[in-house]
């Protein structure tokens, strides 16, 4: 009985990874080739925090986002996240 709680309990989290892609998504950043423009998700990963804390940092001009499309889709200039992050460009 408890084998198959575990077992699923491992396909859960198995699921959850695949459902989100978090967990590709944060493997495929790198402070080196970053694009010009990150999106909420990115930052997020990239810094470790929550989606909804990039965003209050934002309102707070912690970290200043660009608006773009009718939807008002938040973007960050990868020049403000590595100041936050405290890294130089070389």
């Amino acid at each position: 009985m408890n084998d198959q709680i575990i077992a699923n309990t491992n396909d859960i989290n198995e699921m959850d990874d695949k459902r989100t892609g978090r967990a590709d998504d944060a493997s495929k950043l790198d402070i080196k080739n970053l694009p010009d423009l990150l999106t909420v998700r990115e930052v997020a990963d990239l810094l470790r925090v929550s989606p909804l804390t990039i965003k209050r940092w934002g309102k707070r001009g912690k970290l200043p986002a660009i608006r773009i499309n009718s939807r008002g889709d938040r973007r960050y200039k990868k020049e403000a996240v590595l100041w936050l992050l405290g890294v130089t460009e070389e």
